[in-house]
């Protein structure tokens, strides 16, 4: 009896250290079985927030819903796709310093841009809403649209044609041109779990390319822009012990930009941020948030 107490010990310690470090970091199995609970109809009666079938997070109870403001020539729309980095994975939340001129779109509905965003999966901070107060910052916008839909490790195949989120995203743009909206920007910032899993340069520049045929099927003639994102290190991340810039993801993304097909370079994060910029070696720190929003911004900003 002692020894089998003796051998069970460690495990269940381990089992509920693990639990709680799943919890902390928002790691499966932990959003498997919140997805799971909220596909069957109920959320955890704790819970500040709800996610629809896909995992994205759908309502909080902060949130309430805004007139959407009209699109002018001065009103940036951001269709906002891809993995965990495009998603509410931050260490830092970030709110609309410009109250109702920076606002999240989902559903149909607007309201004004605070972490985490509605249309993305995780609860916690994001990059977005900072990249619209800079864009605003600037002065040469007066409005933006952020309109995500962006699921942790949901690698490039699942988004092209036939993919589970490729409905998720044309249904996000289909909603957003239903209410009048012009997409001006799509930012697609993934790769992480494409480099986990060996996707050769090929096969990624050929999804790829079925998920920009489906948005431009769908109406979306907005030039996209591809991010170099390819490192997230760490077993708990589901990541790789070390990362080589020069990878066939890395090297596909970097000769996806093509004017012809109004395919532009995104913000090159693998280069950009240091160890300090990601708080777990994968997902990006305040520092590493405010660096990337710093980056877009650069890259978008119209008097560039």
């Amino acid at each position: 009896m002692r020894t089998s107490f003796l051998l069970a010990a460690p495990v269940l310690a381990a089992a509920y250290l693990f639990g709680a470090y799943s919890a902390r970091h928002e790691l499966l199995p932990v959003r498997f079985f919140h997805a799971l609970k909220t596909r069957a109809g109920g959320t955890a009666p704790e819970d500040l927030y709800t996610f629809d079938q896909a995992g994205r997070l759908a309502s909080g109870d902060k949130k309430k819903a805004i007139t959407c403001p009209q699109q002018t020539d001065r009103t940036a729309v951001l269709l906002l796709i891809g993995q965990s980095n495009a998603g509410n994975h931050g260490g830092q939340r970030f709110r609309s310093e410009h109250g109702e001129k920076v606002v999240n779109f989902f559903d149909d509905r607007c309201y004004v841009a605070a972490s985490p965003l509605l249309g993305s999966d995780g609860i916690s901070g994001e990059y977005w809403t900072q990249l619209g107060n800079l864009l605003l910052d600037r002065g040469s916008l007066d409005q933006v649209v952020l309109a995500p839909a962006a699921i942790s490790g949901a690698d490039i195949s699942r988004w092209g044609a036939g993919g589970d989120l490729n409905r998720a995203m044309t249904e996000t743009a289909t909603q957003l041109q239903q209410l009048g909206y012009i997409v001006t920007h799509v930012l697609w910032v993934q790769g992480e779990i494409d480099y986990v899993k060996g996707t050769n340069e090929k096969d990624y520049r050929d999804r790829f390319v079925s998920l920009a045929s489906s948005l431009r099927s769908h109406g979306v003639a907005a030039p996209i822009y591809v991010a170099i994102a390819t490192k997230c290190l760490g077993a708990s991340n589901g990541g790789t012990r070390n990362h080589s810039a020069d990878n066939p993801v890395a090297r596909a993304q970097l000769a996806l930009p093509d004017p012809a097909a109004n395919l532009r370079g995104g913000v090159n994060s693998d280069s950009l941020l240091d160890d300090l910029d990601r708080y777990d070696d994968c997902h990006f720190s305040a520092s590493g948030e405010r660096k990337v929003a710093r980056a877009w911004a650069d890259l978008l900003s119209p008097a560039r």
